[in-house]
C-alpha cells in the first residue's frame, strides 16, 4: 500500500460545497467565505446558518434562525434525570455521545427523513449540545442545573449555564470567535465518521453521535488537553526552551505543533494566538507567554536541525484560552463539539441530499489483506483434539 494513502490520506472520497482548505497557503473557507472575514464580521449563529443553508442570512432570516436556536435550548427532564444517575467519574465526551443518541427518543417524527426535518434536527442539536455539557459539569460537581437564558448569544448562554452567572461581554465574544473557527474543517476524522454513518441512511442523531465518538480521541479533538497538560508540566516560561529541546531530542512530539493538512500556519492558530494574548493580559497570567515560547522554541529546534519547517495548529493556543477562562480541561473537547456540531450537521445533510448524480452510495473502502495465508485453498481447519495434542 502506498504510504501516502494510509488513513485515507490524499484519497478523494466525495464532493462538498461546505468547506475548502488550502494547506499550502493557510486558507480556510466556509461556503466561499474566508474564515478570517467571518471572525472579523460574523457571529457563531450567523456562521452556523451559513454552513447549514449555504448563504449568509438577511436580518429576518438570522432573527428567525436565532429564535429557533433559543427555543430549542432546554433539555428534556428525563434526560436530566438520567444524567444525575451517572457515575460522577464519567468522561464528558462519553456523556455527550450517549445523550446525543438519547435525543432521538424525544424526536416524535424521527422517521421523517426530509431535508427540512434534518435541518430541524440540526438546530436542535446545535442548541442542546452546550446544554448537555453545562448540565453534566454542574451535576458532577454537585451543583444544580441552571436553566438557559431566554436571550443572549449562543456563547454567552453556554457560559451562563456552565457557571450560573452571566459572563462578561469580553468572555462571550472570545468564546463566540472560538466557536466560529472550530465550526467546520472539511473531511476531518469526526466529519468523515458522521458522513460515513449518514451514508448508511442512519438518522441524524446516530451520525452526530458517531462524530462525537471520533472527536473524543486525543489525536483529534483531545489534542488541546494535551497542550495544556504540557504547559502545566513546564510550569514557567523560563523552563520552556530546555523542556522543548529535551523533549524533541528524545524523539517526543510537541502537542499543538504541526498539522496533517497545513504546510504553513493554521489560520485558526493566528486568531487564537491573539485571543490568548488578550485574555492572558486581562487575567494577568503566564499562559500566553508560555505558549508563544513553546512555538518559538519548537520552530528554532527544527530550523537548527535542518528539519522541515513546523507551524502551530488550532490546538496550541486554544488550550490557554479555555484555561484562562476557568473552563475545566476535560471540557475542551466538548466545547469543540459545541461548535463543530454545526459543521457535522451540514455534512450529514449534504451526504443525505447531494444534488449531484448519482445519489450518495454506502461508503465501502477497500482494505489490503496482509494477514495469514496458507495457500490457494485457504488454511485447513484443525479439530480441537488435534490442536490440543500439538500444543501439549
Amino acid at each position: 500500500m502506498d504510504a501516502r494513502n494510509i488513513g485515507l490520506r490524499n484519497i478523494e472520497v466525495a464532493d462538498t460545497k461546505i468547506c475548502s482548505i488550502d494547506g499550502e497557503n493557510g486558507k480556510l473557507i466556509y461556503r466561499g467565505y474566508d474564515i478570517l472575514d467571518l471572525v472579523k464580521n460574523s457571529t457563531f449563529e450567523e456562521t452556523a446558518y451559513l454552513l447549514l443553508f449555504g448563504d449568509l442570512p438577511d436580518s429576518s432570516q438570522l432573527a428567525d434562525f436565532t429564535r429557533r436556536l433559543r427555543e430549542a435550548r432546554g433539555l428534556p427532564d428525563p434526560l436530566i434525570k438520567a444524567l444525575k444517575s451517572r457515575p460522577r467519574r464519567a468522561h464528558p465526551m462519553d456523556v455527550l455521545q450517549s445523550c446525543v443518541s438519547e435525543l432521538a427518543d424525544y424526536d416524535l417524527n424521527n422517521e421523517d427523513q426530509t431535508k427540512e426535518a434534518n435541518v430541524r434536527r440540526a438546530i436542535v442539536l446545535i442548541s442542546k449540545v452546550p446544554a448537555i455539557i453545562a448540565a453534566w459539569n454542574r451535576i458532577r460537581n454537585g451543583l444544580h442545573v441552571v436553566d438557559h437564558l431566554d436571550e443572549g448569544s449562543h456563547a454567552a448562554n453556554f457560559l451562563y449555564m456552565l457557571r450560573g452567572s452571566e459572563p462578561t461581554s469580553e468572555e462571550a465574544k472570545i468564546l463566540d470567535v472560538c466557536l466560529i473557527i472550530h465550526a467546520e474543517h472539511s473531511f476531518n476524522a469526526s466529519t468523515f465518521a458522521a458522513r460515513e454513518i449518514a451514508s448508511t441512511r442512519a438518522h441524524m442523531y446516530a451520525s452526530i453521535s458517531g462524530a462525537v465518538g471520533a472527536l473524543s480521541g486525543e489525536l483529534h479533538g483531545g489534542a488541546n488537553i494535551q497542550v495544556m497538560k504540557m504547559l502545566l508540566e513546564i510550569g514557567d516560561p523560563s523552563n520552556v526552551d530546555k523542556w522543548v529541546y529535551e523533549r524533541l531530542q528524545a524523539g517526543g512530539r510537541i502537542m499543538g505543533m504541526g498539522h496533517a493538512v497545513y504546510r504553513t500556519t493554521d489560520p485558526r492558530a493566528d486568531v487564537l494566538s491573539r485571543l490568548s494574548r488578550a485574555i492572558s493580559t486581562q487575567k494577568g497570567n503566564k499562559w500566553y507567554e508560555m505558549t508563544r515560547r513553546v512555538e518559538e522554541a519548537t520552530k528554532r529546534y527544527f530550523s537548527e536541525n535542518k528539519k522541515q519547517a513546523i507551524y502551530p495548529n488550532v490546538d496550541l493556543y486554544s488550550a490557554s484560552v479555555y484555561y484562562s477562562m476557568g473552563i475545566p480541561m476535560d471540557l475542551n473537547t466538548p466545547i469543540f463539539a459545541i461548535s463543530r456540531v454545526a459543521g457535522w450537521s451540514a455534512h450529514v445533510i449534504e451526504e443525505k441530499f447531494a444534488e449531484a448524480a448519482p445519489k450518495p452510495a454506502l461508503y465501502r473502502p477497500k482494505a489490503v489483506y496482509v494477514g495469514k495465508y496458507c495457500g490457494p485453498m485457504g488454511c485447513e481447519y484443525t479439530p480441537m483434539a488435534s490442536r490440543n495434542k500439538q500444543s501439549g
